[in-house]
């Protein structure tokens, strides 16, 4: 039975909680949108939801299901369960202000850090201590020499992820508002979020959630 279902508006950040042994999955509502994840052990703002340690255990770049995504304490926070993309992104920090007026000359712009902080910042969570994201849906290969590209999502309308909470969390998504360089279709477009307590390979769409 779904328990709840949120809708992170286009270029837009929403803040949820999650309790040990639900499941999250992320939905890519248009398609080609990447979606910034982070989360934090409620119990222990401290603990993070780290790419860099769970490069470091998985030794790799890359995630599939079965794997976990660990903490900055090394400890497995969420587990990957389902995947109907399998492309996303543990390399690229969350876009802020900085990146759109010095990079691109745009002052104002939404940008994911803004995004995640707004809803984050209530449960303790500061600038400082905000995570570095899981670039959902995000394409960002590494070409041959070695250098990291961002493109358009490969990722199709309705394409998911699903992720069993390992501990309780408070989690935040980012519907990543890029839309001067590819990375987002060029079109900035909602993410819906399911939390539930059983996960049977279904999944719904939220309704003006």
């Amino acid at each position: 039975m779904c328990q709840s279902l949120l809708t992170v508006p286009a270029g837009h950040g929403k803040t949820f909680t999650v309790n040990k042994g639900q499941f999250i999955t992320v939905i890519d509502a248009d398609g080609q949108q990447a979606a910034d994840f982070v989360a934090v052990n409620a119990a222990n703002l401290n603990e993070k939801l780290s790419p860099v340690h769970t490069r470091q255990h998985l030794r790799s770049l890359f995630f599939k299901p079965g794997d976990a995504l660990w903490s900055s304490e090394n400890r497995p926070m969420l587990r990957i369960v389902a995947d109907t993309i399998g492309i996303h992104d543990a390399n690229v920090p969350a876009c802020d202000r900085t990146r759109f007026s010095v990079d691109f000359g745009v002052k104002g712009h939404r940008n994911c850090v803004d995004n995640l902080l707004e809803g984050m910042k209530a449960h303790g969570v500061t600038y400082f201590s905000l995570p570095e994201p899981f670039n959902l849906f995000q394409n960002g290969p590494v070409t041959a020499d070695g250098r990291m590209e961002v493109t358009d999502p490969n990722s199709k309308a309705g394409d998911f992820i699903v992720f069993e909470a390992l501990c309780d969390l408070i989690c935040a998504v980012s519907s990543c508002p890029q839309d001067i360089i590819p990375g987002n279709g060029l079109q900035v477009t909602p993410v819906d979020i399911q939390i539930s307590n059983h996960y049977h390979g279904e999944i719904q769409h939220a309704v003006n959630a």
